[in-house]
Parts: structure tokens; sequence; C-alpha cells
């Protein structure tokens, strides 16, 4: 299996999901040598590997979500001398990192192979071909999410070579399938989509409603176009002019950092909206325990592990319709992402009827049990059946 990140080692959602599956697939039965582009260990932190899984580590300065900027803005920061960044660009670190990965798997012998997202795909191709293996082409978010719908031609070209020469494609939900086989044409017969699941040992927690400020609003995720952070300020904006005591905290770090805090100036927010930039675990579970509402207002979101994670603390969700995560909770109010007005009075509802609210925390141990990482593995061991004959 080739994998970009695993946790503690992780940017964004991806990590989590690569975890959760191959955690979901040893208790399956499937055993799993997984591929990272990094050390086990970076900064004194370790990866946190299932026991008894292999794990191969390939050098590379490749992140799960690269672009050529991203790519070069880290290379001119300074790389230190015993990385090897395997090429002076993007398509050339792919390149290599594709035949590294090979060359440092040629004696395993797997059933299947498995690559997560396009910067793999390349090397789980080969992998394929070189054992004689079915490939599977794992999608996580396509680099029409990534961009607004503008990608960037040689991305696109690597990710659509990737899917068509898999055997099978699994889509985080039947969004991304949809636009898979609009934008990309891969046969719809050819794609099984397999929802992300959730760790049942965090679910479910009760949301803390004690003695504070006022209401808080959270919004967590990276702050790129994809995830739609600017619509948040439009909708805090609403909601203050009705309720001036509610607070909205901005939760993770990213390109827009520094224009989403001078827009908040120019809005008047900026006694009322907080940035945190980048959160650790323990304290993205304590913003979700003061939480009374989770927005995700993306643009186009495979999936969003982040609101199985709002649920699970017992935090009413308001998600964009062009979402993943709006297809399995179904206890939610769901609003196209350019729609703030909406999304403003869904927020004024939840904190107005708080009978409301309690039914909507009392629907997550349901709705997280269907979706446990052990479950949703065992569908994509059948996959793997299906691929092998058994």
């Amino acid at each position: 299996m080739f994998g970009w990140e695993f946790p503690p080692l992780h940017t964004g959602g991806l990590g989590v999901a690569c975890e959760g599956l191959v955690r979901g697939l040893r208790k399956n039965g499937v055993n799993v040598t997984l591929v990272l582009p990094h050390r086990t260990t970076a900064d004194g932190v370790d990866v946190r590997v299932p026991d008894g899984m292999d794990v191969v580590a390939v050098e590379s300065m490749l992140q799960a979500y690269d672009d050529h900027d991203s790519f070069d803005v880290r290379l001119s920061a300074g790389i230190p001398g015993d990385i090897n960044l395997y090429g002076p660009d993007l398509g050339a670190a792919v390149e290599r990192y594709t035949a590294q990965s090979v060359t440092l798997t040629r004696d395993v012998r797997p059933d299947v192979v498995h690559c997560h997202d396009w910067m793999t795909y390349a090397a789980g191709v080969c992998a394929a071909k070189h054992h004689d293996a079915p490939l599977v082409a794992h999608i996580h978010a396509t680099e029409l999410d990534r961009t607004d719908f503008h990608p960037h031609p040689w991305i696109a070209a690597r990710e659509r070579a990737g899917l068509l020469a898999a055997n099978s494609v699994i889509a985080v939900s039947n969004y991304t399938k949809s636009l898979l086989v609009e934008h990309y044409g891969i046969p719809d017969r050819k794609i099984t989509v397999v929802h992300n699941g959730h760790d049942p040992k965090v679910a479910p927690l009760v949301a803390q409603h004690g003695k504070k400020r006022g209401p808080l609003i959270l919004f967590l995720g990276r702050l790129t176009v994809q995830k739609n952070p600017s619509q948040f300020l439009d909708v805090a904006r609403l909601v203050r002019a009705m309720r001036p005591d509610v607070r909205f905290v901005m939760a993770g770090e990213g390109p827009m950092l520094g224009e989403l805090m001078r827009r908040a100036c120019a809005l008047g927010l900026d006694n009322a909206v907080t940035f945190t930039g980048r959160v650790s675990k323990e304290e993205a579970e304590a913003l979700f325990r003061q939480a009374d509402c989770f927005v995700m207002p993306s643009l186009s979101e495979p999936f969003g592990l982040v609101a199985l994670e709002a649920i699970g603390h017992g935090v009413p969700v308001i998600l964009s319709k062009q979402s993943g995560a709006s297809e399995v909770i179904e206890h939610a109010f769901k609003v196209d992402f350019w729609d703030a007005d909406k999304m403003a009075d869904c927020i004024l509802t939840i904190l107005r009827e708080q009978p409301l609210a309690r039914q909507l925390r009392s629907e997550a141990p349901r709705i997280l049990q269907r979706l446990s990482w052990q479950r949703q593995a065992g569908a994509v061991r059948s996959l793997y059946e299906h691929l092998l004959r058994i």
C-alpha cells in the first residue's frame, strides 16, 4: 500500500483516513506493507504503526497536498542536508519517488497493490506490473477539488492516467465518483464507493455547554480555497448582526491565513473571530467540547472527516451539500456552499432551538457505529477478494 502520510506526521485528512483503513484492514485479517514518502520518525515523533505491520520509508520532500507552487516554496526554504530531494521540481520528485519506491518494494510479494491519491499512482502502476498484481487506486481528493475546478493540467493528467490504469477505483463518496465519471471519463462500473470511517474510541463525547462568554461557532480545516473559509467570515458577519454575543473560531493553517485575518478586520470582526493557527489533536478536541455548532462550508469536499469528528464530540453540524460527509450524516443542516444567508439562518436556529440541537447530537452514536473503520475496511477487503476472484 502506497500512502502519503500517517499520523501523527500528517497535515490533513488523508493521513487519518490511511491510518483508519490500515487498522481496519488488520482487524479484517489483511496484512499490509505500507510505503510512505518520509521517515517513520521525525523530530522525535514516531508514526503510529500498528503492531506487526511492515513499513517502507522513502525519503522525499513530497507532501500529500503538494502542487508545483507549494513544493517550490518548501524547496526554496532550505532542506536538511541528509534529505534527498529527488529532483529540482515536483515532476522530477514524483518520478524519483516512483523509481525508489518500486526498487525498495521489489522483494515484497503482494496479492494486491493499493495506492492513495495521485502522487502514488505511478508507483502503484509500476509495482502492480512488476508483481503481476491487480491495482486499486484510492482517491481521497481530486485536483478539481483542490483548485476550485481550475486544475493544473500536468497533475490532472497524472491523476486521470492512474485512475484509468487501475483495475478498480475506490472513491470516498458518491460525490467524488460523479466527478470522476463526468470530468475524467472513468467508467462507472470501475468505481466502488467506500465512505471514510471513524474511530469509535473517541465517540460519542458530549459537548460541554456550561458557563462561557457566549456561543461558539467552529471552523476547523486547512485555510485553502477548497475549504471556503472566506464564506465562514461572511456567515459570521450575518450572525453577529443578529446575535452580537456569538463568537467564531477558525482553527487551522494554510496559505489564506493572512488574507483571512485582514478580511476579518475589514468586516469589523476582529473582536469576534479568533484565528488559532495549526492545532494539535488535543487542542482540536478541546475546541469541539466548547463548540455549539461546527460549520464545513467547502466548495468541493470529497468527504470531510472533520464532520465525523464534530458529531463524535456531540456538536451539531452544518455541511456543504457539495461534500461526501453530507451523504452519511442524515441529521445535519445541509446548505449549498455559496448560500451564506442560509448558513447563518441554520446557526441561529441551532442556537435558538435547543431541543433540535439535542436531537442532532443524539443521532451521532448510530451514525458513527455504522461507519466504523473495521466495517469500511471490510468493504475494501471484499473488493480485494473480487479482484482476486476468491
